[in-house]
């Protein structure tokens, strides 16, 4: 009879358990980043987002080509002197004008979407719940570096977020 140290057999113990339990979980995984990209509730915001900071997006437009159109007059080399420089001081103003204006919009696009993200995560996390009851799921997980496509829920919860 071949005899097996105690530390290996409570070693293979804890993996025999540990794999009988694994065997009796229900695991699902769900794509967040599909969920922001797909989702209607998603989709809806985008778009809202995007009218709302549209007349923005138009003026910062407006004054770039107001910006290139400066600066190829300045490259010309048709100005006098006194009118280059004043024509330089005006494209340097425009351009910091610009670049505030630039990154004021940037924030405050980024501080909108993020609260119309944070509704929406909300939202995503009840259906995950809802579905994490109704199918009897042990653990339901949202990031992970790898996942067998079998898992995936994120079609159902897309399904249940429409419905909404």
């Amino acid at each position: 009879m071949l005899k097996w140290p105690r530390a290996i057999l409570l070693a293979m113990g804890v993996v025999l358990s540990t794999s009988t339990f694994a065997a009796d979980m229900r695991i699902g995984f769900v794509d967040t980043e599909r969920i922001l990209r797909e989702a209607s509730p998603a989709v809806r915001a985008a778009k809202k987002i995007e009218r709302e900071f549209d007349p923005r997006k138009s003026d910062l437009q407006k004054i770039s080509a107001q910006g290139k159109a400066l600066q190829q007059l300045l490259d010309k080399g048709t100005l006098a002197e006194a009118d280059r420089r004043i024509k330089e001081r005006e494209l340097i103003k425009m351009n910091q004008d610009f670049q505030r204006m630039q990154r004021e919009f940037n924030e405050d696009m980024n501080t909108r979407r993020n609260e119309e993200l944070s509704g929406l995560q909300e939202r995503v996390n009840s259906a995950i719940a809802q579905i994490a009851t109704s199918e009897k799921y042990d653990l339901i997980l949202q990031e992970v570096a790898w996942r067998s496509p079998r898992i995936d829920i994120t079609d159902k919860v897309l399904k249940l977020l429409m419905d909404k």
